[in-house]
């Protein structure tokens, strides 16, 4: 087996997009990343494939700090592949803090990388993918509109961010990076707000768009505004509001929050795959 590391985007798309693209709707949060990734909006990416003559049997992705993605095309040696990937990931130094992926691969990988590395894993979070086609009509929407972000909400969506974040255990961005993003944000309006009597109930974020899907992320509505319906409607309305451009919306819930995989089961999100984000401590 070899491990082929790449330095050049568009040669490693090569390698990397027809695996994903047979399930684009699982493996969205590879692929997505990988377009921007070819789009110079990462610093040293890790790309990474394991061959054996002309067959690939996984692609490896990172963006440091956040987690290493890993996709397998071929399961018929799963155990001895993941295992070289550990081992060769440890030969290079290639810095681990966290993996992501469907579920089996990531529980696998973590257990051997804590085999071969004494690290500790800890499960940051159990995650749902799941795939709207089409919005439910007949759902009940809360009062109000929804509306771009604007610069006036810059202020508002830094400290929602933040809250996000603290509520789905996420590590800490500095505030200062926050500001960045959210500059760039709603710069390329990738933000959607809900408005009730005059006031910001709730917010989406589009990310990470194909030619095919986009994914819906960031959504948050402040605690003194939950159990009104907002979330869910904002959802429905942004993800149709998506759908004119894309042919279908993903998104990953929380399995360990009900609430939240309920209301997007009845927006019309079908449930496709289980992902895991496993974290490593020494």
């Amino acid at each position: 087996m070899e491990f082929n590391q790449y330095e050049d985007a568009k040669e490693f798309a090569e390698i990397a997009e027809p695996i994903v693209e047979k399930q684009e709707d699982v493996f969205s949060l590879f692929y997505g990343v990988l377009q921007a990734i070819k789009m110079g909006k990462y610093d040293n990416p890790f790309m990474a494939a394991i061959k054996e003559g002309d067959e690939v049997y996984a692609v490896l992705q990172m963006t440091p700090p956040h987690p290493i993605n890993l996709v397998i095309d071929d399961e018929s040696r799963i155990d001895e592949v993941i295992e070289f990937i550990t081992q060769q990931l440890i030969e290079k130094k290639v810095p681990v803090t966290s993996v992501i992926s469907l579920k089996q691969w990531a529980e696998l990988f973590a257990k051997k990388w804590e085999v071969r590395t004494g690290e500790r894993q800890k499960l940051l979070m159990d995650q749902g993918i799941y795939r709207l086609d089409e919005v439910d009509e007949t759902l009940a929407m809360s009062p109000g509109s929804w509306r771009y972000a604007t610069t006036e909400d810059h202020s508002l969506i830094v400290k929602w961010f933040s809250l996000f974040e603290e509520d789905t255990n996420l590590e800490k961005t500095p505030i200062e990076l926050i500001k960045e993003k959210v500059t760039l944000f709603i710069e390329a309006q990738e933000v959607f707000l809900w408005e009730a009597e005059g006031k910001v109930v709730s917010m989406m974020k589009k990310s990470r768009p194909t030619q095919n899907s986009v994914t819906v992320s960031l959504v948050f509505t402040p605690k003194e505004e939950r159990k009104k319906g907002y979330a869910r409607t904002m959802v429905a309305h942004g993800s149709k509001e998506l759908l004119k451009e894309y042919d279908f919306c993903v998104l990953y819930t929380d399995m360990l929050n009900p609430t939240s995989n309920k209301i997007y089961k009845e927006i019309g999100y079908k449930h496709i795959a289980d992902s895991v984000h496993i974290g490593f401590t020494e």
